[in-house]
């Protein structure tokens, strides 16, 4: 899995910079949606220091938080700027951005090459297509450079009237986020497809391929899957499909944007050329790229868990004398934690971004952890999985045996979490993860313990019934919405599934 892909050849000749790329500054903590943020200069300074010799431009998208400052700076390292006008329902702020911008442009007439007036306003829904036009025409009139509205592809079809305002088309396309997503293989062919269609359909006007892109990190959609390696693909084929045939692009973006992940979910951070914290290139170009670059101490890791889990095993059958049925069972615990636990432990820091995602993921490591440790030692100990009631009852009601509370507890947690990502992926899932990796490290040894161990004996317990029956009718929708493109959506639900088994055939005594 750490093996290195292999890329296309560089689609840039020596010494030639990328067209332009979309910047923000935010780092860490810091977001645009704080109105108090305010981004130092030093800060893109520092940033175009680093991308003066990748790039010759920057799209903004915003004159707020300070980034008045970014056509001052840009001149000093040799940039040109497309210089964004951010508009929204409220008309103050929209006029705040209008005048600021048109004073930068007379300030900086070298370095401002265009102006964008608005990204996608129409998209959102925050205003009408002729209020847009109006806004478009009266920039025009106030400015000497070319100005242009960015939206969705599809929205210029629907909105004629900014068309007609406009100097130039400025087109986001953007395979990952389609109704219909597209893979990686075939990204670059789409972008291509709907460049003609628009072209087609704006033949009087210059088209701008303004955001095209494609993440490094987060969820599939149907079978568009981020990772470095598709990511470094799908840039290596649009920058050689726009050298061939000589199109006008800006990639999104230039620096991951840890702040997008609390609207988009982990998938929205990881947009970047360049990495956030380090300010690394993520990828040299014509390099082979890895999609797992730590393997190596994953792999240790995960050795030293198999170790730790059949050392779990042989410890809780020092008085017993374990069928070989068993042994393999505490193996197969041993194996699923040695290659999941570590896969979960990256995903971690990728997929936390709240206090309540931090909080879910480190549970899910924990009982990721857990669960083959104790389901082992149970294999071998010849112990049942404890049905919830007997592990939350009263004290003196409640189990005495210590190895089979702390597994009843690694249970019911394991199911709390699982119930969580289903209801998620039910209810609100566009933006949520599918946490295969900590979630199949947490229900398989179970699903072991549960093959290999005595069944309980008494009457089917009702939690248990009715957690099994909502992970299972969740099961269907996400396996019927995500389509059989998505297989981490599938890998979910055979999970959801299984566990919903392993809770089905649980018993206990009537009390």
């Amino acid at each position: 899995m750490g093996q290195p892909v292999a890329m296309p050849p560089s689609p840039l000749a020596a010494g030639e910079k990328i067209p332009c790329v979309s910047y923000a500054p935010f780092r860490g903590d810091q977001t645009p949606l704080d109105p108090a943020t305010r981004i130092p200069g030093a800060q893109i300074d520092e940033d175009f220091a680093a991308l003066k010799s990748r790039t010759g431009c920057v799209r903004t998208y915003s004159i707020e938080h300070a980034l008045d400052q970014i056509p001052g700076l840009a001149r000093k390292h040799g940039l040109k700027v497309i210089q964004g006008i951010w508009l929204s329902s409220n008309p103050v702020s929209n006029r705040r951005e209008i005048d600021g911008v048109v004073n930068l442009v007379r300030q900086y007439p070298d370095v401002i090459s265009s102006v964008i007036v608005g990204n996608e306003v129409l998209l959102r829904g925050e205003m009408s297509g002729a209020d847009l036009a109006a806004l478009i025409r009266e920039v025009k009139a106030r400015v000497g450079v070319p100005v242009t509205y960015a939206d969705v592809w599809e929205f210029w079809l629907r909105h004629r009237e900014v068309y007609e305002a406009v100097d130039f088309v400025t087109i986001h396309i953007l395979p990952y986020w389609e109704d219909f997503p597209i893979a990686a293989r075939d990204a670059a062919s789409h972008v291509d497809s709907i460049r003609r269609k628009m072209a087609a359909a704006f033949p009087g006007k210059d088209i701008l391929i303004g955001e095209t892109g494609f993440p490094s990190q987060g969820r599939m959609r149907e079978g568009a899957l981020p990772t470095p390696a598709n990511q470094a693909r799908v840039l290596h084929e649009l920058l050689a499909l726009a050298r061939r045939d000589g199109l006008r692009v800006n990639l999104i973006e230039a620096f991951d944007q840890p702040w997008k992940r609390g609207l988009e979910g982990t998938v929205g951070g990881f947009w970047g050329l360049l990495d956030t914290y380090r300010r690394d290139v993520k990828f040299l170009w014509g390099e082979p790229v890895s999609n797992h670059p730590s393997w190596a101490r994953q792999a240790t890791g995960g050795v030293a868990l198999v170790l730790a889990v059949v050392l779990a095993g042989m410890v809780a059958a020092r008085r017993n004398a374990p069928q070989p049925v068993v042994w393999a069972g505490v193996f197969a615990c041993a194996v699923v934690a040695g290659f999941m636990v570590p896969l979960a432990i990256e995903k971690i820091p990728l997929e936390s971004f709240t206090a309540g995602g931090w909080l879910r993921s480190l549970a899910m490591g924990l009982v990721a952890v857990a669960a083959p440790l104790l389901c082992a030692a149970a294999l071998a100990h010849g112990a049942p999985t404890p049905a919830f009631a007997q592990v939350l009852a009263r004290r003196e009601g409640r189990l005495r045996d210590p190895l089979r509370l702390a597994l009843g507890l690694s249970l019911i947690a394991a199911t709390v979490l699982a119930l969580h990502v289903a209801l998620g992926q039910v209810f609100d899932p566009r933006y949520r993860e599918f946490h295969y990796a900590p979630l199949t490290a947490a229900i398989v040894p179970f699903a072991v313990l549960a093959l290999t161990a005595r069944r309980g004996e008494g009457v089917r317990p009702v939690a248990e019934a009715a957690a099994a029956g909502i992970l299972v009718l969740s099961a269907v929708y996400i396996a019927f919405n995500e389509s059989a493109a998505n297989w981490q959506a599938l890998w979910l639900c055979g999970l959801l599934v299984s566990l919903a088994l392993i809770l089905w055939w649980a018993r206990a005594a009537p009390g």
